[in-house]
Formats: structure tokens, C-alpha cells, sequence
């Protein structure tokens, strides 16, 4: 509750615009997210890494956290950098690294984010598919019991 001569304590973040600073509050001193450098141990193409990808974003907010800062974090880890803090400030996410690896949503829980859901590996293979993925798969019918 305010009252009309109420003022902003001088240690508020934001303080001096009234507004929070999106730069401070989520990527240091940068202001800037990076996209981490990393290697696959096993080379992925583009499906797999796809795959990789959906698998934990469905698998993801079954152990814990709100599904709302899960979306938004999906939602960051694929956006432009002033769209991603953006969307991390709105939703009340509060980075503790650089690169979205670690982040807290203001309730203390956890987010934790691997490397192939923030950007894609070195050694990605683009356009190259397996020789067993040349095949067409193999289709086995099951014919109905009884008449």
C-alpha cells in the first residue's frame, strides 16, 4: 500500500527510469545473452538434434518448476537476444549465467538447460543422412485375430 508521498527506496534496480534494467538484471554486465560453443560427442544432423531437443522440452516440466517459465524459457532459448530478455523479464526470470544454462524463476526453483537446446553443435551435420535413414523403414502388419 502507498500513499501519495511514498518513494522508491535509492537501492531499487531501476530506480532512476522507474523501470527495471533488463540488461543488469539478466546477462551481468554484457547485457547480451550468448549462444554456448559445444561439440556433440556423437555428430547429429539436424532430425536428431530436433528430436533431442523436442524430447526435452516434453519431458522437461514433468520434474518440477512452472510450465509458464518453461514456455517462456523454449521461447528465449530460440528468440533474437532483445526478444529473449524480453521475454525472460515478463516472465520474472532471473539468469545466473550468460547463456540461459542457469536460471531462477522468482518463486527460487531452478532452471537448468543443456547446451543442445541453446544453439546448435559444432559439428552439426547439415543436409547428410545415415545410410540406414536412406532406407525406407520396415513395416511389419498384424493381421486381425478371429473372423
Amino acid at each position: 500500500m502507498g500513499c501519495c508521498s511514498s518513494r522508491r527506496s535509492s537501492g531499487w534496480e531501476g530506480a532512476d527510469t522507474g523501470f527495471v534494467n533488463i540488461e543488469r538484471r539478466h546477462a551481468g554486465k554484457s547485457g547480451c545473452l550468448r549462444r554456448p560453443t559445444w561439440k556433440s560427442s556423437d555428430p547429429l544432423d539436424e532430425a536428431q538434434l530436433e528430436a533431442k531437443r523436442e524430447e526435452f522440452w516434453d519431458t522437461q516440466p514433468h520434474y518440477g518448476g512452472a510450465r509458464e517459465i518453461w514456455d517462456a524459457l523454449r521461447a528465449a532459448a530460440s528468440a533474437d537476444n532483445k526478444t529473449a530478455l524480453m521475454l525472460l523479464d515478463t516472465a520474472g526470470i532471473i539468469c545466473t549465467s550468460d547463456d540461459l544454462s542457469v536460471c531462477y524463476d522468482e518463486r527460487g526453483h531452478k532452471y537448468e538447460l543443456p547446451n543442445y537446446v541453446l544453439s546448435d553443435p559444432t559439428n552439426l551435420q547439415h543436409g547428410q543422412r545415415k545410410q540406414a535413414d536412406l532406407r525406407p523403414p520396415q513395416v511389419e502388419l498384424v493381421g486381425r485375430a478371429g473372423g
